[in-house]
């Protein structure tokens, strides 16, 4: 089932009016939501992604001891826009008044239960549990201010693709309508999970099966988190991007080598850079970035922020 005129309209209007609602950066995209390039003279092409891309990273990259305040100012001070947490389980109070005191925000949060409790479990126990944990995830996203919410939606070994495919929509579209009252997206991350795409294929792979399950939801409140490293190995990240158009939400971002068949540093591998931002401005996409790499301490962050710098082709001005 594909998006209705009705979907487009809503589209169309959510992202006409952001500005004025002060709604989340990726709402407010150019084009249409199947992906072609629309107006993007907000940001000229000519100026690349420069100004269009908002550097965060997920919490379990920031080794630094002390409270929340030390942790988001480490954050900051290292070139970062925002922080990504990992939910269930936030201290809204604590990272409230950490967000208050440095000026860094919380962009969104990983659903950090969604590998062990599936959506696409067999067992309709589990899949209640997993529907639980999405619907915290983001009433705890909503309470520190984030937009996002990253979801894993299950997993090949759960059973048959067409199996997974209905029991894990079903699962997750009882969330939909908390999404869209707090205004919090669930966006579903492209990963080595065995689903949409096969594990065992080669480099030609399309990232068609992910546009039609995003588009059987129907809703601009469930997108793409796509992940620009994990599947190099399977197909071409520039191909995909302008596949999925505006159902991208937000990126993350790390390397792979497919001479090796490994995951690098985001500027180690032969991921070709120079297409995937290219593939980004032919979408009109402007939001977050999320570095997900071995992370470390203020050192360490600050040499990650510089690699997403330049793959993107950004200044340290944008920090």
């Amino acid at each position: 089932m594909m998006w209705d005129g009705g979907f487009h309209s809503r589209r169309r209007f959510l992202q006409g009016t952001a500005g004025c609602l002060l709604a989340p950066p990726w709402l407010a995209v150019a084009g249409n939501a199947h992906g072609a390039p629309g107006n993007t003279t907000a940001a000229p092409l000519a100026a690349g992604l420069q100004g269009r891309l908002y550097k965060t990273l997920k919490r379990g990259m920031v080794k630094v001891t002390g409270s929340w305040t030390d942790v988001l100012q480490a954050v900051k001070l290292a070139g970062f826009d925002g922080l990504e947490l990992d939910s269930p389980g936030i201290a809204v109070n604590e990272v409230r008044k950490a967000i208050a005191e440095t000026g860094l925000p919380v962009d969104g949060t990983v659903c950090g239960s969604h590998w062990k409790i599936r959506h696409s479990s067999p067992q309709a126990d589990e899949r209640a549990t997993a529907l639980e944990h999405l619907r915290t995830a983001l009433r705890e996203t909503h309470a520190v201010g984030g937009h996002s919410v990253l979801l894993v939606v299950g997993h090949g070994k759960d059973g048959p693709e067409d199996v997974i495919w209905r029991r894990s929509i079903d699962n997750i579209a009882q969330a939909v309508p908390l999404a869209a009252q707090l205004g919090v997206a669930i966006v579903i991350e492209n990963v080595w999970n065995e689903f949409l795409y096969d594990h065992a294929g080669g480099t030609n792979q399309t990232a068609d099966k992910f546009a039609r399950y995003v588009d059987e939801f129907q809703s601009p409140w469930v997108g793409m988190q796509f992940d620009i490293g994990n599947h190099w190995k399977y197909g071409d990240p520039a191909a995909w991007i302008r596949t999925l158009g505006k159902r991208i939400i937000k990126l993350d971002v790390k390397g792979f080598s497919r001479v090796n068949s490994e995951f690098t540093p985001i500027t180690g591998g032969d991921i070709e850079w120079g297409a995937v931002r290219q593939a980004l401005l032919d979408i009109g996409y402007f939001g977050w970035v999320a570095a997900e790499v071995e992370g470390g301490g203020p050192q360490e962050l600050r040499q990650i922020a510089q690699e997403m710098d330049q793959v993107f082709g950004l200044s340290s001005k944008d920090a």
